[in-house]
């Protein structure tokens, strides 16, 4: 078990709709996964081992929820690296249409027979 720091605190508040006047004025205490299993082993009430069992849930589902922003952390990187490549490959595409849709006229010899 451990008390948060008062930074840590004042983000955890700013993201949780909270009266000015109310509510806790401090920093709370905080229990670590280990610490959770530690607790489970000294209480034993049916109430107090069904908590502990859901809280440790949380932590799992923590745990996977945090292997998978990984993962999409690191597509997301994938995908920024390919962007540049893909965004050239736009600008040639576009000023291809550009210049089919607005061609360039030059100086054209003039065909057929010249009056005098």
């Amino acid at each position: 078990m451990f008390q948060i720091t008062v930074n840590e605190w004042e983000n955890l508040k700013s993201h949780f709709v909270t009266a000015s006047w109310g509510g806790r004025r401090t920093p709370p205490y905080m229990f670590t996964e280990q610490g959770v299993a530690m607790l489970s082993s000294v209480l034993s009430s049916k109430t107090a081992i069904q908590v502990n069992i859901s809280i440790m849930r949380v932590f799992v589902k923590m745990r996977q929820w945090s292997a998978n922003y990984d993962e999409l952390a690191k597509k997301i990187n994938e995908l920024d690296e390919t962007q540049g490549e893909h965004n050239e490959h736009i600008r040639n595409i576009y000023s291809i249409i550009e210049e089919l849709v607005r061609p360039t006229f030059t100086e054209r010899t003039q065909i057929g027979f010249k009056k005098d």
